[in-house]
This record gives structure tokens, C-alpha cells and sequence, in this order.
């Protein structure tokens, strides 16, 4: 085994100064590519680590990040975290991630478990539960011992801090109007329950679709399912009972599960009814037909949160938080008829 090297050891065997070795293993701008290759070349074959606990005591800085995110089923939130380790690493950080499997008592223990000085600030989506209680005491506490707080898809307006979003109400109006344009006039939205805000704000853009252009708004065609677990019985039934030719899911799943019960039922998919689902994963791609889906840009949200709590955590910045709102893409695949 290679003997691990001191930056001090590198720019010795290399006659260059401890700088110059620090930013090249940085990848920074100010060092030469030759020289950066050099180093980093060096550095590698001889397993050089940064001490990583003498570095947070100089500069008082963990450079961790925790990630709280609700599950690792959704397509959308592996995506969100590729994007926030991404940019992380990229600024020097590590990213550790915990999962609430949608719990809240699980979301307060993760929080707790970070914020012992293990992390510099957190990202996180709330969970199902914490969305239902209206519980965000953890969240403050967590502002109140100085730790910055990023949330992102899954938000509250009763937690003062930076968030990222997309436009789930004007999104959700465009994939409506879409289907209205398509010839779509009885059109059904599959949903979670009102308390999670992306479902709030995506009924809202689905609603003002329905009456901007005509069309009345009917409470039978909207479903509401369980976030946990949909019951076969309960969609067949729904769509038994109704009059529908388009839907508009709000999530992947849904549109997947709906779609294949609907077929089963003897129908066609786009002619006798359409699909719209929110996040652009897999299932979407291979389903048959393939599902016309909502991109949420998972990727550039993770980018984004990372970057307003780095630079929060770097400057020390206090108040005039933002939120940022990333603009989601239509993509039009075989389940509607363009």
C-alpha cells in the first residue's frame, strides 16, 4: 500500500508551493492545466485525502451538507440529490443523505442527528406526515441555532428560509390547456391530498384551465389518492363511473397505475383517453405508450438549492431569502395526441 502524502510532502517532491498544490487540487482557475494535472496526477498515486477534521477546525466549517428527502422510490428526488452532490462536490462539499420514508417523527430525528455539528446547513423536502401535522417547530429550532435551511419541491410558508420550486400551478395549466387543444373536454385529475402544496398549486393550474376556456369544473372528476399506497379498485371504479377522455396526474405513479387499468379496461390510450404525469423518469419512457410527462428538471433544483445554502453558508449571510422557480418542460410522448 501507497503511503498517504502531506500537501506540504507534494509541493516538496514537486518544487512548487503548498498554495499552488491546495488550489490545483481545488481544480482552481488561477493554476495552469499542466500544472493541475501534475499534482492531481501525483496526489492520486500517492492516495493523498484532505484531513477533513483539521480543516473544519481552522475554518470552524464541517463542509457537510445533510439532505433530507421523503423517499427513494420517486424518480424526481434521486434526481434532485444527483444534482445537489454534483454541485456540491464541485464547491469542496460532502453530502450526506438521510430519508424520511414520509414520516415526520423520522424527518425531527435526522434533523437531529445532523444538526450536532455534524453538517454546515441542510436541504431537505418535507414529508408527507409533517406536511399533514403543520408542524415546523424542527425547522425553526434548526434556523434558530444559526444552521441555514434550504427546501425545496415540498415548501411551507411558515419556515422563513431559501426555497426551490418549479411552477406547478402555470405548468400544470399548460399541460391542461394541451389536452383542451387536443379536442379534450372531460378531463380528470388524479391527486394526493390538499395538504401536500405541490398538489394544492398544480389543482389550481388545472382548475383555471378547465374555466378559462369553457369548461365547467366538475368535483367527480377529481380522484384523490393516498401518497402511500393507490388501490387498483378505487381507480377502475373511478373511471368506470365517469365520463373521462384525458387525465392529468400529478405524479409519475399515478399516470403509470392509471393508464394501465384504464387499457385493461378495454380502452385506448391517447383516442379514448389521454395522459399527463408530473416527473420525466423511467417508467414514463418504457410504459406503453410512452407517458407525455412534466420535466421537472430534478438535476438543476438540486444545483440550485445547493448553490443558495453553499453561498449562505460561505458569506454568512442572514435574511432576504429567495425563492428560486425553475421553469418545468412539457414533453409529449404517445399518451396524448398532439
Amino acid at each position: 500500500m501507497k503511503k498517504r502524502v502531506t500537501l506540504k510532502q507534494i509541493a516538496k517532491e514537486l518544487e512548487v508551493s503548498v498554495s499552488t498544490v491546495s488550489k490545483a487540487l481545488k481544480n482552481s482557475e488561477e493554476i495552469s492545466r499542466d500544472t493541475k494535472d501534475k499534482i492531481q496526477a501525483f496526489a492520486k498515486l500517492y492516495n493523498y485525502r484532505p484531513n477533513n477534521i483539521a480543516l473544519s477546525l481552522k475554518n470552524k466549517k464541517t463542509k457537510n451538507i445533510g439532505v433530507i428527502i421523503p423517499d427513494i422510490v420517486h424518480h424526481f428526488f434521486t434526481t434532485v440529490f444527483r444534482g445537489i452532490e454534483h454541485y456540491a462536490g464541485k464547491r469542496g462539499y460532502n453530502v450526506m443523505i438521510c430519508v424520511s420514508d414520509e414520516s415526520f417523527e423520522k424527518e425531527v430525528l435526522n434533523m437531529e442527528l445532523l444538526a450536532n455539528g455534524s453538517i454546515d446547513g441542510f436541504i431537505m423536502s418535507l414529508s408527507a406526515e409533517t406536511q399533514e401535522k403543520n408542524d415546523y417547530n424542527h425547522l425553526n429550532e434548526v434556523l434558530n441555532q444559526g444552521i441555514p435551511l434550504v427546501l425545496f419541491d415540498r415548501v411551507t410558508d411558515d419556515v422563513l428560509c431559501d426555497k426551490v420550486v418549479i411552477n406547478d400551478e402555470e405548468i400544470a395549466y399548460q399541460a391542461v390547456f394541451s389536452m383542451i387543444k387536443s379536442g379534450k373536454r372531460n378531463i380528470a385529475l388524479v391527486t394526493t391530498e390538499r395538504y401536500f402544496n405541490v398538489s394544492t398549486n398544480r389543482a389550481k393550474g388545472y382548475e383555471k384551465a378547465l374555466k378559462r376556456n369553457g369548461i365547467e369544473f366538475n368535483e367527480k372528476l377529481i380522484l384523490t389518492l393516498p401518497y402511500e399506497k393507490a388501490d387498483d379498485f378505487v381507480i377502475s371504479k373511478f373511471f368506470d363511473e365517469n365520463e373521462i377522455d384525458a387525465v392529468l396526474c400529478v405524479n409519475e405513479i399515478f399516470a403509470i397505475q392509471c393508464m394501465d387499468i384504464v387499457q385493461r379496461q378495454g380502452k385506448k390510450v391517447p383516442l379514448d383517453v389521454g395522459f399527463i404525469g408530473f416527473t420525466n423518469g423511467i417508467l414514463s419512457k418504457y410504459s406503453v405508450p410512452k407517458l407525455t410527462t412534466v420535466a421537472q428538471h430534478g438535476e438543476r433544483m438540486g444545483e440550485m438549492a445547493a448553490k443558495l445554502l453553499i453561498d449562505r453558508i460561505e458569506n454568512d449571510l442572514e435574511g432576504n431569502f429567495k425563492t428560486e422557480v425553475i421553469s418545468a418542460t412539457l414533453i409529449q410522448r404517445g399518451s396524448t395526441i398532439n
